[in-house]
Order: C-alpha cells, then sequence, then structure tokens
C-alpha cells in the first residue's frame, strides 16, 4: 500500500515483503493497526495443508513428528502433535530480566506475523490473525529482556509471546498487568490450541533482535541528524573555522556519509558571524571541531549499512524447518540464526559510541577556561560556583560505559541443547547493547547542547546560522542561561527531552531543507 493510504487509513498491510521501517514504528509507536495482504492467503494455506499432510503420514520432519534440539532424533506421533506443541511453549518461556517496553513488544508481534504471512511456516491462518488481533486490541505479552541465545532464534522470549495466545502467561491490557487468560477474555481474543508446527512457528526466529534493532535504527538516523545540528552550536560557540567543512574537501574523498555530514553543517551554519575563517583566530581547529564531518559521516555510513540488513530481515522468513509447498518438501536449515543482526548490531553499537566520544570532547574544549577562552566551567564568579564542572563528568561517565557496552557480543558463543546448537549469535545482547549505548548518546548530545547555548551567552551572541539558531531558541525557550549554580539535572533532563521529541530536526529541516 502506498503510504498516503497508509497513513489516512492508519492501517499497515503485511504480506511478508514490503514491510518498512516507518511501518514499524507506526505500529509499534503510534498504535497503527495491522492487516493481512490477500495477496498471501492463498499461500499460508497452501503452507498448512502441507504440514497437516506429513503430520498424517507421520513423516519424520523436525518440530512436526519430532522432539526439539538434541532431542530432534525424538520421534512423535500425531496423537501427540498438539501436546508438543503446547510443552514447547511452556519449556521455552525460560526469559528472565525486566519486561521489553510496550513499543518493542508491539514490533516483535508485527515482525513475526509479517515473517508467518511469507506462507513458509506451515501455520494456520487463524494463528495468525489471533497474534494480529492482539496487536490491533492492544494485547501486550509480559516478554522478559533477558535469555536468548540469538539462534534458534529468538526462543525464549517469543515463547512468552505465545503465552498469553494459549490462555498462560503475562500480558498487558489497558494499562494493568492480568494473566494471559484474563486479558486475551477481557480484549475479546479467543485462547488457542495449538497444532502440529505451530509452536515452533510463532518461536523460531530473530524478531526480538531484529525489533529492537529496528527501533534503534529509526532513532538512530534521527540522533546523527541532531549530532551535526548540535556540534554546530559548539563550533559557533568556539569560533569553529569553516574552511573544515567546504564542499571541495570533502568531495576529494567520497564517503557518502562525510560528504553528507559536512553539508549538513553547511547548511545549518550558513550566514553564521560566530564563525571565523583560517589565519584569522587560529591556523586550524582541534580535531573534535575540524573533523565531525568525518567521523559523524563514518557514524552514518555504518548505520545505513546496519540500515539494509534489518529492513531485510524484517521482512526474511527465519523459520525451521521451512515448508515448500509447491514442492511439497519441508527443509531444516538455519535461518532463524541471528548472526547477520549480531554483527550489524555490534557494528551500530560502536558507530554510536564514537558519536558520544566527540561530543564529550567538544563539551570538555566548552568547559575548559585553556581551550575556549571562555569563563571556567561556562560560570560567571567561578569558583564560588562550579558550573558546568560535573556535566562534563557525567557526560565522560557515559562515553567510559559506552566503551564497556561497545563490546563485541557476536564474538561470543556458547553451545547449547547438549551441544547440538554448537553455534549460537548472542544477536539480541548485542541488540538491548546498542539500544543502550543510543541512549546514552541521546544524553550526551543533550549535555553538549546545553554547555554550547550556556558558551554562546558567555561569548556573545553576534549572530547564529540559520539552522543552530533555530535550536539555540528552542532551548533557550525550555532552559534559561545559569548565573549561579543549580541543581544541572533538571536542565539535563530538559535538554534530553527537547532532544527526544524530535523538534530539533523537524524546525531545522523547515528552515535548511531535508538534512542528509
Amino acid at each position: 500500500m502506498i503510504e498516503s493510504e497508509v497513513l489516512y487509513l492508519k492501517k499497515v498491510y503485511i504480506d511478508g515483503e514490503h514491510l518498512s521501517l516507518e511501518d514499524v514504528i507506526n505500529v509499534a509507536k503510534h498504535y497503527y493497526e495491522v492487516a493481512i495482504d490477500k495477496s498471501v492467503l492463498e499461500n499460508i494455506e497452501n503452507s498448512r495443508k502441507i504440514v497437516e499432510k506429513f503430520a498424517e503420514e507421520e513423516k519424520v520432519i523436525y518440530g512436526i513428528t519430532t522432539g526439539f534440539g538434541e532431542l530432534c532424533n525424538v520421534f512423535i506421533s500425531n496423537d501427540k502433535t498438539e501436546k508438543l506443541q503446547k510443552n514447547l511453549i511452556r519449556s521455552h518461556a525460560c526469559g528472565i530480566g525486566d519486561p521489553l517496553d510496550i513499543e518493542t513488544v508491539r514490533a516483535i508481534m508485527l515482525l513475526r506475523a509479517n515473517s508467518l504471512v511469507k506462507g513458509f511456516s506451515g501455520i494456520r491462518l487463524s494463528t495468525i490473525q489471533s497474534l494480529i488481533d492482539m496487536i490491533n486490541k492492544k494485547v501486550h505479552p509480559i516478554i522478559p529482556e533477558k535469555g536468548s541465545l540469538g539462534a534458534s532464534g529468538d526462543l525464549a522470549p517469543l515463547a512468552h509471546m505465545v503465552l498469553p495466545m494459549i490462555g498462560e502467561g503475562e500480558a498487558y491490557y489497558e494499562g494493568k498487568r492480568l494473566n494471559g487468560k484474563e486479558a486475551m477474555k477481557l480484549a475479546g481474543i479467543d485462547t488457542i490450541n495449538l497444532v502440529a508446527k505451530e509452536g515452533l512457528a510463532l518461536i523460531n526466529g530473530t524478531q526480538v533482535m531484529t525489533a529492537i534493532g529496528a527501533l534503534s535504527i529509526y532513532d538512530s538516523i534521527e540522533l546523527l541528524k541532531t549530532a551535526d545540528i548540535i556540534s554546530s552550536l559548539s563550533f559557533e560557540a568556539l569560533n569553529g573555522v569553516i574552511e573544515a567543512f567546504d564542499d571541495r574537501v570533502h568531495n576529494l574523498r567520497p564517503h557518502k556519509g562525510q560528504i553528507g555530514s559536512a553539508n549538513n553543517l553547511r547548511k545549518i551554519l550558513e550566514g553564521s558571524k560566530m564563525v571565523s575563517h583560517q589565519g584569522v583566530l587560529r591556523v586550524q581547529d582541534a580535531y573534535s571541531l575540524r573533523c565531525i564531518p568525518q567521523v559523524h559521516g563514518a557514524s552514518r555510513d555504518a548505520v545505513n549499512y546496519v540500515e539494509d540488513i534489518i529492513v531485510k530481515e524484517m521482512n526474511a522468513a527465519t523459520d525451521n524447518p521451512l515448508i515448500f509447498s509447491k514442492e511439497e518438501e519441508a527443509i531444516s536449515a538455519g535461518n532463524f540464526h541471528g548472526q547477520p543482526i549480531a554483527l550489524g548490531m555490534d557494528f551500530l553499537a560502536i558507530a554510536l559510541s564514537e558519536i558520544a566520544n566527540i561530543s564529550e570532547r567538544r563539551i570538555e574544549r566548552l568547559v575548559n577556561p585553556k581551550l575556549s577562552g571562555l569563563p571556567p566551567f561556562l560560570i560567571e564568579e567561578s569558583g564560588l560556583n562550579s558550573g558546568f564542572m560535573l556535566v562534563q563528568y557525567s557526560a565522560a561517565s557515559l562515553v567510559s560505559e559506552n566503551k564497556v557496552l561497545a563490546h563485541p557480543a557476536s564474538v561470543d558463543s556458547i553451545p547449547s541443547s547438549a551441544n547440538q546448537e554448537d553455534h549460537v549469535s548472542m544477536g539480541t545482547i548485542a541488540a538491548r547493547k546498542a539500544k543502550n549505548i543510543l541512549n546514552n548518546v541521546q544524553k550526551v548530545l543533550a549535555m553538549e547542547m546545553l554547555c554550547a547555548c550556556q558558551a554562546i551567552d558567555l561569548r556573545g551572541n553576534k549572530g547564529l546560522g540559520k539552522g543552530s539558531k533555530i535550536v539555540y531558541d528552542i532551548v533557550r525557550d525550555k532552559v534559561p542561561k545559569i548565573t549561579e549554580d543549580r541543581a544541572m539535572y533538571e536542565m539535563i533532563d530538559k535538554s534530553e527531552e527537547i532532544l527526544k521529541s524530535g523538534i530539533i530536526v523537524k524546525e531545522v529541516e523547515k528552515e535548511t531543507g531535508k538534512l542528509f
């Protein structure tokens, strides 16, 4: 469906092939409804018929007439297939830790449904519809955030997603945490009895790590634009040498992200009377100013690379076995393995960490009088006042934490299921780490934005660029210049709220045109 139709109907149609990041955001954050595209109905029905045929014939096929994991050589007769599927969900619901937030849960449910409608899982249409009804009627399973090895997919958390469908587990409904059976009843959704293959079809996939990844990538794209905007304020506060952003320089090194970041900075800083020129105040700036396009741009290229991985995985069949109805075959393979997501999210974690690293260095230049030429720690009567001294401390602590979190999860593997599953991805851990780093980077940039606005006031605002002026005005509408010490966390919280609202990018792009 074209975008204008989706926006008008506030509904996302899924066919297993064309789900976009925007669709995921609309369902997860804006509560758009979900519907199955009619074009896939025949594939779903045909796939189911093949599974039923295999079950009736008691053909030896993994997960249909056998146990799971190392127990794949244990034959299960047709009369026990329903119990097999229910036992699978119950036994695999071993998640631990805090529940995932509702946005993530909605994204997980959407992605699992989108994978199932491709018609290679052998699940009944009615079972997929039950999952979609839960999305549309806002029954959100309690899914603990930890417990997945990322192969065979996200077994433990996805099992928690399924529990309410069979009248077990827990779910949020209308703001209350309820047992799964009650939540489904209040929402008017019938619980189901899982039949052959269905339990496995619902939990054998990478949808938890992919959902976290999709939401993180969407926010990361916005974050990189925000980083260019906020760094421009620091650049002006420190009278940066504008020639460093000359397009001729960046075109000689044709990395798309670098060229885009430099172009963003030129647009944001257009008309600024706060920037300096080569040889006037200094010959060249420190790297944290001069190399903004090179550093931000490299992270932007990394984000674009990971986005491509995530969007492909959002529209992938990640079940095992896969059912090929035309050939009447079931093939056991490894599409559930989360390695592509694991490597991608580890890369994202590193790329985002670098945005905070260079931001914290700009904060240091702003608060350090030996580097800025401004009052110590950006406060008049320093000594009596400590000003922004501890803001830099807090930023440094988050940057250090990011360095720990950026250690790749994907290089680790612990064999499971009696060594049948002897290499796992740890992709869900990688995704959760990347999300935590994203949150830390947002906080560091919010601190830089505060410091830069204070520095501009102390320097004397001679006229900001057409983009940076908008940001400065937005901040000053909510957070005043400080002249004496106060509880700084309140200002940091307000600054972070501004950053996360998206208003910065939205208003700047109105003035400068679309940023890269």
